[in-house]
């Protein structure tokens, strides 16, 4: 496996631990090695652990270093996703859940993996996928943060740090759909659905270990308002300094100083 890369600056703000790297390939990489330890630790520990994975680009280089660590070992692994498109087909290469099996699902193939079905009446599938979820605490979430400051899918408007459910539709706000683009998931606005299903912020913050990964120039404002603003659901991301137990990697790019 590669060295662990050198942090240029390290901070904690309120309770979040920050790193920053210098270039986004390096960012990744710390993020997998801090990952793949907590991993090795916690199944040292107990028979199984259960992680939520976040599909974006913005996870790539994490994933991929998750790929290659071959200690981990995946067969006592139950693997979540925090969110999914609603409407797209069956088929359709956007879908986060395609993503995560192309990525790591498939190649590392964990003891069991609980998709999103966007198919599926979606009140019926958030009973169903919160009833998952709450059987049993889960260890690690891998998340990332949006150019408007949501997790998940929980936009600045309907975000909510006191939500009762476990998951539910949402509606996505233009900013949301606009980063879809941007990222290069779909060609114009127009393609992107409007809603989707989402963890909601309580689920997401329950988890024991919450590492955060953001790369990139198009991040630079959420991540200024995520260190400095004040915590509040106009950034749903600033909750993360109240966490025990998260970090988030940065690089350059998006630390932006």
């Amino acid at each position: 496996m590669n060295e662990l890369p050198n942090v240029l600056f390290s901070q904690t703000i309120d309770s979040l631990k920050v790193n920053v790297y210098d270039n986004r390939l390096a960012l990744g990489t710390a993020a997998g090695v801090d990952v793949a330890a907590r991993i090795k630790q916690l199944l040292s520990e107990k028979p199984s652990i259960r992680m939520i994975f976040a599909a974006a680009p913005s996870q790539n280089e994490l994933l991929a270093y998750l790929l290659e660590d071959q200690a981990i070992d995946w067969n006592r692994i139950t693997a979540f996703h925090m969110d999914e498109y609603n409407g797209l087909p069956v088929d359709a290469p956007q879908k986060f859940s395609r993503f995560l099996c192309e990525r790591l699902f498939n190649q590392v193939k964990p003891g069991t993996v609980h998709l999103i079905d966007s198919s599926n009446e979606s009140e019926e599938e958030c009973r169903r996928y919160g009833e998952l979820l709450r059987q049993a605490p889960i260890d690690i979430v891998c998340l990332g943060i949006g150019e408007n400051g949501h997790i998940a899918f929980n936009d600045p408007p309907i975000a909510d740090f006191n939500d009762p459910q476990v998951i539910k539709m949402v509606e996505l706000d233009n900013a949301c759909r606009q980063q879809q683009v941007n990222d290069g998931c779909f060609a114009a606005i127009k393609d992107v659905p409007t809603h989707a299903l989402t963890l909601t912020i309580p689920a997401l913050l329950s988890g024991s270990h919450l590492f955060c990964v953001v790369p990139g120039p198009t991040k630079q404002k959420a991540v200024e308002r995520t260190l400095n603003g004040p915590i509040s659901t106009e950034c749903p991301s600033t909750i993360l300094r109240k966490h025990p137990d998260c970090t988030l990697y940065v690089d350059r790019d998006s630390y932006g100083k």
